[in-house]
């Protein structure tokens, strides 16, 4: 117990955490500059609330649930932005001299100081929970942050970090200053209430007697707005002027790319599409956040023991690590947290993409271009003759891409990239049927990983359900699962929606062990395959969700949306 004191030792003696998982904690916080409450609740070893009720016992400070608290009533101007973001606190409430701050952690004395020093009042720690205090953090920030610009007022529009794309916009807009203004207010607005609401995807979609936009958040599309439908083209045409589109073509596909700054710090990508339909042109969004690719492995939703097989997999010089799903289902992600784990000054990696969705710096990313005759094959190529180490294919589509790719994973290098499959078998049969030899496909590929993306309970308003033990059996839980089983269901509440905030991996990660290698070799299907990979232990899609469900990460409908039996 010697390598740990105060609060980690604590939870260590009250049987919260172990020793190992303590110090795992203590240096993640170390290493990322996290205080020791933040790392743990982010490591998933302990819940907030357990480890604020005994910080607080610990060093004799009040407990708040800030869940009760009315933000209108604190103090906006006493504490600067740049010390709530840089401390992670927030101020409660003045009594006089005396200043109340909510914090997780009462261990980060410097916070208490330098608040201190900058308001010259008498700072009185309160302890609340960690998850809630990040939450009403960020939610503060972004009510505060000028750069998103209050709608009603003076703001309109947002900053583009485009030279090009700016000065194509003002030149629009010269034509039309007094009848576009509005139109500006409301493109910017649907921008970055879909940043704000964590979404996904934007779709701006007109139809015979009506105009809808919907944003995809959590998986799942939701109506937001409803203007007139007269206002289609002048839509349409701000959306094609901010990504660099021509606005006198609307009679094929376009793409473009919008690049925004929401504040000093921060800026969000948007790849946009356009398409003709019998009403006007639809034009879809899709926001890429870089911060995505920055989560780290423990945030995807990966089991112990399959986030030990990607690691491994990863650590191995050669060979090919393949992602699978539909659209949607988080394989980019998946691929750049490997990427980022493999992205060290010694490493050469190179990636080949359509489009380019996250930039790494350290990381050489190819757009291709099938017009100009660069598509996945030509720039895999180029990639063999610039030493590489490390090579990410944005999809194997052809059977030329997939042998430059296994070729590269026989002769010493690491190879990443996605299928568009509904299972990890399933695509080593597809790779059979592209026309790649058994023998190749059984050498070559070290790693599939299957998964989807379910909606993640809210911690908030989550309940138990109340499901028969016979409905659950059929659902495919077996006895000893439900014996330990934590099975909840949504309700909804002020933080979520419709009872769920975020999202969750779910995976069949299979490791290509000798027996499934054989039956490769020896032309088998995907079912074969499939029961091998059940008798090695590795879990299909179906189990993984279940298993999601019986932790209460997920619901047992939310299981069924995204899985079947």
């Amino acid at each position: 117990m010697s390598a740990i004191s105060g609060l980690p030792k604590r939870l260590v003696e009250q049987n919260l955490i172990s020793q190992e998982q303590a110090a795992q904690i203590v240096e993640t916080s170390r290493k990322e500059k996290l205080s020791f409450v933040s790392a743990a609740v982010k490591s998933g070893f302990i819940k907030a609330r357990p480890v604020a009720v005994l910080a607080s016992e610990e060093f004799g400070l009040p407990l708040l649930d800030l869940a009760a608290f009315d933000f209108e009533l604190a103090p906006q101007e006493l504490v600067s932005q740049h010390l709530i973001e840089k401390h992670r606190v927030l101020p409660l409430f003045s009594r006089g001299t005396r200043l109340y701050i909510a914090q997780s952690d009462p261990s980060a004395m410097l916070a208490i100081d330098e608040i201190k020093f900058n308001t010259g009042m008498n700072i009185e720690p309160v302890l609340v929970e960690e998850d809630k205090l990040s939450a009403a953090v960020d939610k503060f920030l972004s009510a505060n942050d000028n750069s998103f610009g209050d709608f009603d007022g003076e703001l309109d529009d947002v900053d583009l970090e485009d030279p090009e794309a700016e000065a194509k916009k003002r030149e629009a807009e010269q034509d039309n200053a007094g009848d576009d203004a509005p139109i500006v207010k409301f493109v910017n607005k649907m921008l970055l209430d879909a940043i704000k609401q964590g979404s996904s995807d934007l779709h701006f979609e007109p139809y015979e007697k009506r105009y809808r936009v919907r944003y995809r958040t959590d998986g799942v599309l939701h109506e937001v707005a409803s203007p007139p439908v007269n206002l289609a083209g002048k839509i349409a045409a701000r959306l094609k002027v901010m990504s660099q589109m021509d606005i006198s073509e609307r009679r094929i596909p376009q793409d473009g790319r919008i690049k925004m700054k929401i504040s000093k710090n921060k800026a969000i990508d948007f790849r946009v599409n356009t398409l003709p339909t019998l009403f006007g042109e639809k034009i879809v969004l899709r926001i890429l956040d870089p911060s995505s690719a920055q989560l780290g492995i423990d945030m995807l939703g990966y089991e112990p023991e399959q986030k030990a097989l990607y690691m491994e997999a990863l650590g191995k010089p050669q060979g090919m690590i393949l992602v699978t799903g539909p659209t949607g289902s988080g394989k980019t992600v998946s691929l750049y947290t490997g990427l980022n784990i493999l992205n060290v000054e010694g490493t050469n990696i190179s990636t080949a993409e359509d489009p380019v969705e996250i930039n790494l710096e350290g990381i050489n990313q190819v757009n291709v271009n099938a017009r100009v005759g660069l598509d996945f094959a030509s720039a895999l190529r180029s990639f063999l003759r610039q030493d590489p180490d490390v090579v990410m294919v944005g999809e194997i589509r052809d059977l030329e891409t997939a042998s430059i790719a296994i070729k590269a994973a026989q002769t010493g290098h690491m190879v990443m990239s996605t299928l568009h499959t509904n299972s990890a078998p399933e695509t080593l049969t597809r790779l059979a049927n592209m026309g790649v030899p058994n023998f190749s496909i059984a050498t070559s590929v070290s790693l599939i990983i299957a998964q989807r993306l379910a909606r993640r309970l809210c911690s908030n308003c989550k309940v138990p359900a109340e499901i028969p033990e016979p409905a659950l059996l059929e659902a495919g839980f077996s006895k000893e699962q439900l014996a330990e089983a934590e099975i909840f269901k949504p309700v909804g509440c002020d933080s979520c929606k419709e009872g769920f905030k975020g999202r969750v991996g779910i995976y069949e990660v299979v490791k290509i062990t000798d027996a499934i290698s054989r039956i490769i070799m020896q032309g088998g299907n995907a079912i074969e395959i499939a029961d091998a990979a059940r008798k090695e232990g590795f879990n299909d899609l179906r189990t993984s969700a279940l298993m999601k469900v019986a932790q209460g990460i997920t619901s047992l409908e939310e299981a069924n949306r995204v899985t079947t039996d």
